[in-house]
């Protein structure tokens, strides 16, 4: 049997084709629209054959029999609502839909909650552009991404599936949408719990909490509806850098509250105030001169901070590090993570400081040099550097320098000379002349390792004889001369002649020898201070005493005369 069909050039073929079907299917097709209750007859393969008491039975998808990501428990027998959406065609077949019935019952009772301002419980079951979907029951949520939680969410799998509190934000039933929020639910939440916890805080109380942020002074710390800031310095007694060192996102832990404002409800905490201070009985542990060995936690541009325990560091300052490498960074001595030994030089428990030295756990090598090389030992070195002032040669220990004056290179020559005969990384030999503890000097020679020519000369020298110079230089103020070729001399202008008008230097050449009293001897400098005038004097003197005085009858000139005659002659047989 088949249905009229309406004709095409009638005005009213629609109509009266529409009316014709519901002459020839009845009644039941008033149920079109409407939720009915179904019997479940047969479960085949992902349908099940539902009877709904028309004229035909309804197949549905098992999925729409249960929440998104839920098995479906359905057996043959089971009563439910279906929601009748159409007859389909003339046989009868009925097109049936538990997932609108389901919607159907949601959008009764959302709106209700919408209502009165409630919660609702759903499931996040898919993600769409800018946002998730989230199952309430049947009917189908917009959850937009930052309304997920109070803070952003990198990943939100954790909460796929699992019921959840929302708040409904926005219904519209024509258009089928709904607007849901969670963040709602957590900041009332949190609010409720903030509250409760602020009238129970107080400073000493140890919470559990949960590490919400990082950042580099500190960490963040949820204690259930109110955060607290954990400073970087609190985290341990030990040196911490960086809080990401210790802590992670979504780490629990126990905490202390130190400090709280009731006015601004700021909140610091502390973690290592619920373990032992290490510094407690640190002068006792860490007496001054002792020796450790400990660990470089950190550097500074003025030290390296060490670690003798954990929690516990010292201050090794960088005049403290080196004997001998002065005005370098301490990153050029040591490196962060490195072993080293150090002496004690002063704690002060009460501040938390300890004063260390790397230096003196080394040994003072000055000391150690003097030990090994007395004064008068012979050493060997390259020549580290040329200065002005003479040679700095690398000693054989601990990277010294030890220094040979320009008076020490030449028994001869001037120093200015001598000096242009070495070269900078030459190897020379020379010898310990001093060491200077205190002041961290070795002073070296290298004509010492001669016999000094001039030595036999000045041991048979004695003040106030008569020695014959060598002229060898004429100045303006005096004239310099040679004795014996060893010796230098000079003879002051006014020490020239005993008459002023003879007190000329140019009067002398260079190379003229002339007699001279010894006034003063530099052993040292090798050196002889000469009168002429005061062994002329002399001479006046004794040759007065010898021919007799003025006194007697005998003029002045008679007895010069005798005298300067006697001089002559001896001069004449010498």
């Amino acid at each position: 049997m088949t249905a009229p069909s309406a004709n095409p050039a009638s005005p009213t073929g629609g109509e009266d084709f529409a009316a014709l079907l519901d002459t020839y299917l009845g009644a039941d097709t008033a149920f079109a629209g409407s939720i009915i209750s179904g019997l479940v007859l047969r479960v085949e393969g992902d349908v099940a054959v539902v009877d709904v008491g028309l004229k035909s039975e309804g197949r549905i998808p098992l999925k729409e029999f249960a929440p998104a990501g839920e098995a479906t428990e359905l057996q043959a027998g089971d009563r439910v609502d279906i929601f009748v959406e159409r007859y389909e065609d003339r046989d009868g077949s009925i097109r049936l839909s538990r997932e609108k019935a389901r919607r159907e019952e949601a959008w009764v009772v959302l709106e209700k909650s919408y209502a009165a301002n409630q919660r609702v419980t759903g499931a996040i079951f898919g993600r769409v552009k800018g946002g998730f979907t989230v199952d309430l029951g049947g009917a189908v949520a917009f959850l937009p991404g930052s309304q997920v939680d109070t803070r952003p969410m990198r990943d939100v799998t954790p909460l796929m599936g699992s019921p959840q509190p929302f708040q409904i934000l926005k219904m519209d039933r024509g258009r089928g949408n709904i607007v849901v929020s969670r963040r709602a639910v957590l900041e009332e939440s949190r609010a409720e719990q903030r509250g409760e916890l602020i009238r129970q805080l107080k400073e000493g109380a140890v919470l559990d909490g949960v590490v919400k942020n990082l950042t580099d002074y500190g960490a963040f710390v949820d204690l259930g509806g109110v955060d607290g800031l954990l400073h970087v310095t609190d985290i341990a007694w030990r040196r911490v850098n960086h809080p990401s060192e210790v802590l992670t996102v979504g780490q629990q832990l126990k905490v202390q509250v130190i400090r709280f404002n009731t006015e601004t409800q700021r909140i610091s905490l502390g973690l290592k105030q619920l373990e032992t201070n290490p510094w407690e009985g640190a002068a006792l542990k860490y007496p001054v001169g002792a020796r450790f060995r400990g660990r470089v936690a950190n550097l500074t541009d003025y030290g390296a901070f060490v670690e003798l325990e954990p929690g516990v560091e010292g201050l090794v300052h960088v005049s403290e590090m080196s004997w001998t490498k002065t005005n370098v960074h301490p990153g050029k001595i040591v490196a962060t993570t490195e072993e080293v030994d150090v002496m004690v030089l002063d704690v002060d428990e009460a501040k938390r400081r300890i004063s260390l030295g790397m230096k003196q756990a080394q040994g003072n090598p000055w000391e150690l040099f003097l030990e090994a090389h007395p004064p008068g030992t012979e050493i060997e070195g390259e020549i580290r550097n040329i200065t002005e002032f003479g040679l700095f040669i690398a000693l054989p220990a601990g990277g010294l320098d030890g220094l040979v004056h320009l008076s020490d290179l030449s028994w001869d020559q001037a120093g200015e000379e001598a000096v242009a005969a070495f070269h900078k990384g030459e190897v020379v030999r020379a010898k310990v002349l001093d060491v200077d503890v205190a002041k961290q000097r070795v002073s070296l020679g290298i004509k010492q390792l001669q016999t000094d020519p001039a030595a036999d000369v000045l041991d048979r020298v004695r003040k106030g004889d008569i020695v014959i110079c060598v002229v060898t230089q004429v100045q303006a103020n005096g004239i310099e001369v040679k004795v014996e070729d060893v010796l230098t001399g000079f003879i002051r202008r006014a020490e020239l002649a005993r008459d002023r008008e003879e007190q000329r230097p140019d009067r002398f050449s260079v190379g003229q020898k002339v007699d001279a009293r010894v006034v003063a001897i530099d052993r040292a400098g090798r050196r002889l201070s000469l009168t002429i005038k005061g062994k002329e004097v002399e001479e006046d003197r004794h040759a007065i005493a010898e021919y007799g005085s003025s006194d007697s009858g005998a003029s002045l000139g008679d007895i010069l005369g005798a005298a300067i005659r006697r001089r002559n002659q001896a001069a004449s047989e010498g």
